[in-house]
């Protein structure tokens, strides 16, 4: 050995729960590290296998709250919930990470009829239309919320559609639910009405509403707030879709507290393409997705000095040269934009991908998919420790 240094045989590897001074001997220090584990549902249950240490300040419940925080912005997809009323979860993750689908299993009680509406930060909005009810679950959790649906929505709700959106806020403590509806009641002045529930005051906000266009003249039609897409939210508001006597969009501003209604680009209508989907534009602001046979375009709704509105063409995205795929074999359907991160999901054949739409990057998730309508769950979540 060279001067100085220790022979090798004296030499100790130190063990990560060693008492001796040093940074992984300092809790506070130790926890800022463990937060920046990756998000993945095997992370945590591994490193609590180190030492009892690392077990005893990870399984702390104020951990686990933090840890959760922390990855908001960027959670992996754990797997989608069927959109039927059995509600089942498909997981979209290899082992160690894949959890079992009787994990996130959502139980029914008597008369109970569940509808999904749609899933956003941890968080499935359902409806359960029998008992006037909305249902707010979080399937790490297991915490349920069964908020009465306002008197004036449910009256309406019985008549057609109802749909909603959840968001959770940056504590993940509180979170809020916007359910709006079409009230048809009167032909001449149809109108959209919606209503905020807020966890943090326990009750309902005050009825907002606006008019709703007549797309065909004294028709007996009524117009609807579509579920057949779940919403999409950009910024400070949230979009829907609306269908019946008038295909627009439905846009409510949560800043504002206020609701709008945006008409589509002409051609969309004229030329009977009704395969597209609310998404946010690149650069920011309101987008649509249209897609026609095996490629896409991305639209952009742009507003220039005098405040007027207009929509404009971005770029076409050709799917079946990007996933390789046999155009005159394979039939696709598109899902999405889903979250917050423009990824689409591309159903063909029981194959399903998942294509963000700014880089497009895509990745072919593992097992066999049916051609259902999938609510996909992006969450944090860590296998018991």
């Amino acid at each position: 050995c060279e001067e100085g240094e220790m022979p090798r045989s004296s030499r100790r590897r130190r063990h990560p729960c060693s008492t001796a001074v040093g940074p992984l001997n300092d809790d506070d220090l130790l926890r800022e590290i463990l937060l920046r584990l990756p998000p993945q549902p095997s992370s945590l249950p591994r490193a609590s296998a180190v030492c009892r240490r690392w077990r005893l300040l990870l399984s702390d419940p104020g951990f686990s709250r933090r840890f959760r925080i922390h990855h908001r912005r960027n959670p992996p997809l754990l797997g989608f919930f069927v959109r039927n009323e059995g509600l089942p979860f498909l997981p979209s993750l290899d082992a160690p990470d894949r959890v079992s689908p009787g994990r996130f299993s959502l139980q029914r009680g008597d008369g109970d009829r569940f509808k999904s509406l749609g899933c956003r930060h941890g968080l499935i909005l359902v409806s359960n239309k029998p008992k006037n009810q909305i249902l707010v679950w979080d399937p790490v959790t297991g915490d349920q919320h069964r908020l009465d649906i306002p008197p004036v929505v449910a009256i309406h709700a019985k008549k057609t559609t109802i749909n909603g959106a959840v968001l959770r806020a940056d504590d993940a403590r509180h979170f809020q639910v916007v359910l709006t509806v079409a009230d048809n009641d009167d032909k001449q002045h149809r109108r959209a009405l919606a209503c905020v529930y807020s966890s943090e005051t326990g009750a309902w906000g005050e009825l907002v509403s606006t008019q709703l266009p007549s797309g065909v003249p004294m028709s007996n039609a009524g117009t609807f707030v579509s579920t057949y897409k779940p919403a999409v939210l950009i910024g400070d508001s949230l979009y829907w879709r609306l269908g019946g006597n008038f295909t627009g969009i439905l846009e409510f501003d949560l800043e504002k507290q206020s609701l709008a209604v945006i008409w589509l680009p002409v051609h969309i209508l004229e030329e009977g393409h009704y395969l597209f989907s609310i998404m946010r534009a690149e650069g920011g602001g309101l987008g649509l997705l249209l897609q026609t046979d095996f490629s896409i375009e991305l639209w952009k709704r742009k507003t220039d000095c005098d405040g007027v509105a207009s929509w404009g063409l971005g770029r076409t995205i050709e799917l079946d040269k990007l996933l390789s795929l046999n155009s005159e074999e394979n039939e696709i359907m598109i899902q999405g934009p889903m979250g917050e991160n423009n990824v689409v999901f591309v159903w063909t054949h029981h194959i399903l991908f998942t294509v963000h739409l700014e880089s497009l990057q895509f990745n072919k998730l593992p097992g066999a998919y049916p051609l259902f309508y999938y609510h996909p769950l992006e969450s944090v979540y860590a296998a018991g420790i």
